[in-house]
């Protein structure tokens, strides 16, 4: 039985160690991925050299994205129970676009550190989070505009309408001025809208949960039988 629990240790440890490594070259991967991307939607005439060159970087970046999804599986030792407990990565070596909603796997993390209340580690994430809206706000505006431009009846016609509407639809404003018509393009502003609202979650959240404990560890500290002191 020891043994077992030693095994199940060394595999965790093994993934933790696999996820620091590659949070780099993923980030880089995803800078790529999107870059590739947005040159390929907004470059008009641009030669088909330089389009099959851009679209072969996207194909390098998606595959590091599943080598990576493959070798956390492995090292998880969890087998097919993985895919169903790590649905949201499975989600994005689909959608490499949508690699900012993994801020969501880091808030839960820090959540549940209750020990410290620590506001450079709960800034991190509210940083990461917001870096995180960005992406994914760039990444569904270049989709729905790619979509949208030439749709009959469209109210999205050049890029700076579709950023206007990406911003309003992640913020959960949804003026209602500008929106998809094309099938493609509702289902990303589905998964804007619930990106949006996870992303805020994640602000929101961690700078409650840090004022929590710091009034908690405050409470702690103060000497028995004193009362809560005016400010």
């Amino acid at each position: 039985m020891d043994e077992a629990v030693d095994e199940e240790l060394g595999e965790e440890s093994r993934l933790w160690s696999w996820r620091r490594r590659m949070e780099v070259p993923l980030f880089a991967a995803s800078v790529a991925f999107l870059g590739c991307y947005a040159v390929r939607v907004l470059a008009e005439g641009l030669p088909e050299g330089w389009r099959d060159a851009l679209l072969a970087v996207t194909y390098a970046s998606w595959a590091l994205f599943l080598v990576d999804y493959l070798v956390q599986w492995r090292l998880s030792g969890q087998g097919p129970g993985y895919v169903r407990r790590h649905p949201l990565d499975a989600l994005v070596v689909l959608l490499p676009l949508l690699r900012p909603l993994r801020i969501m796997r880091i808030y839960e993390s820090v959540r549940h550190r209750h020990a410290h209340a620590r506001l450079s580690l709960y800034a991190r994430v509210i940083a990461y989070a917001g870096m995180s809206a960005v992406l994914l706000g760039f990444a569904g505006a270049l989709t729905v505009y790619a979509e949208e431009r030439g749709a009959p009846g469209a109210t999205i016609r050049t890029f700076g309408d579709s950023v206007w509407w990406a911003c309003s639809t992640l913020t959960t404003v949804g003026y209602g001025d500008v929106a998809p018509v094309t099938p493609k393009g509702r289902v990303v502003a589905t998964v804007m809208m619930a990106g949006g609202l996870a992303l805020l979650g994640a602000v929101t959240g961690s700078f409650s949960s840090w004022l929590i404990q710091s009034f908690t560890l405050e409470e702690d500290r103060r000497p028995p039988g004193s009362s809560p002191g005016a400010f």
